[in-house]
């Protein structure tokens, strides 16, 4: 018998995933999970040319939209949020950043679906 997992669960599992892909795809993951007061950012990440931001979004369907129709404009303005204060910490301020989305759709006894959407909004 088959036991539904906990959307933590679901999340990290979707987490770990996009870190294999970016790094698959020549992407090096610097960090997973930073908090920042109450906002997170999944995956901070390095290209080569600038540092990427991450939101991962997981789902098990696609009933309710696509996983990565669900990154907001409030859950923008907590991202840059953390991304300033990440650099900030960092002493990288002005450095060249980009905000992505990986969408990951795992439906049961399927290859999950990442898709991976570079720059997928700009810093206010």
């Amino acid at each position: 018998m088959s036991q539904a997992i906990s959307s933590k669960e679901l999340g990290k599992q979707g987490e770990d995933l996009a870190a294999v892909f970016l790094e698959e795809n020549g992407i090096r993951v610097l960090e997973r999970n930073y908090h920042f007061e109450k906002a997170e950012v999944d995956i901070i990440a390095y290209n080569g040319r600038q540092i990427i931001f991450v939101e991962v979004k997981t789902r098990t369907t696609d009933v309710h939209g696509q996983p990565e129709e669900s990154v907001g404009e409030e859950k923008q303005k907590s991202l840059f949020k953390v991304a300033e204060a990440w650099l900030y910490e960092r002493k990288m301020d002005g450095a060249p950043v980009r905000f992505d989305v990986i969408s990951i759709l795992m439906k049961p006894k399927k290859q999950p679906d990442i898709k991976h959407f570079e720059a997928a909004f700009w810093y206010i």
